[in-house]
């Protein structure tokens, strides 16, 4: 009987066999996460175990369109700056019930909201905190205490216009956004001092605008 002559990894019917994914670069502020944020927390908090450490699970961006329900344009405007800010397109909240003295219907448009995973979400992180934050008018850091008592931080900026993707002259008005930071810390503490390594620009005590 003859031998298959096969190479070796080649599939039965002859042909070669697929090229292994591209191994992804971690981007700088994921590796700034391992290398620094990890040992750090590991050595501070005396964890006994490395999946303990407190991580950041996920990010989101909410953005109120409240004017959509009369004009569907600002929606518009908004879903393309989030786009451009997040790297992501966003979905669009509807109203889950009537409110008379707001002229509300359910089902209503009223904002736009992206929760950014993995790489886009250390991307957008590393973009808020080096670039967008230093860019806000009379910086003097963000509030320390905006947590939920659950580990997770929630950061509201004045106006798109921090974030070098948005250009002056494209938008058609100035909007705040939301963003919502959620961490796997046990404790606010433990949430904050990541963060802190992280780079976040915490207000210093006796600094309060």
């Amino acid at each position: 009987m003859a031998k298959n002559s096969a190479a070796p990894g080649a599939v039965s019917d002859g042909t070669a066999p697929a090229a292994a994914p591209a191994t992804r670069e971690p981007s700088r502020m994921e590796q700034k996460y391992r290398r620094e944020a990890v040992p750090t927390l590991t050595s501070e908090f005396a964890y006994d175990n490395v999946m303990r450490v407190p991580r950041i699970a996920k990010v989101s961006v909410n953005v109120g369109v409240g004017e959509a329900k009369d004009n569907a344009k600002a929606l518009d405007a908004t879903v393309r700056d989030i786009s451009r800010i997040t790297g992501q397109k966003p979905v669009v909240k509807k109203a889950r019930k009537s409110i008379a003295q707001f002229k509300l219907r359910e089902g209503q448009n009223v904002g736009v909201m992206v929760t950014l995973r993995g790489q886009r979400m250390w991307e957008f992180l590393d973009r808020l905190i080096n670039i967008a934050l230093p860019r806000t008018r009379d910086f003097r850091g963000v509030p320390s205490k905006s947590f939920d008592g659950r580990g997770n931080y929630t950061l509201g900026l004045s106006e798109q216009l921090i974030f070098p993707e948005i250009s002056y002259d494209e938008i058609d008005k100035t909007r705040g956004l939301e963003v919502s930071i959620v961490t796997t810390a046990a404790t606010d503490q433990e949430a904050r001092r990541l963060l802190d390594l992280m780079g976040m620009p915490f207000q210093k005590e006796g600094d309060r605008r």
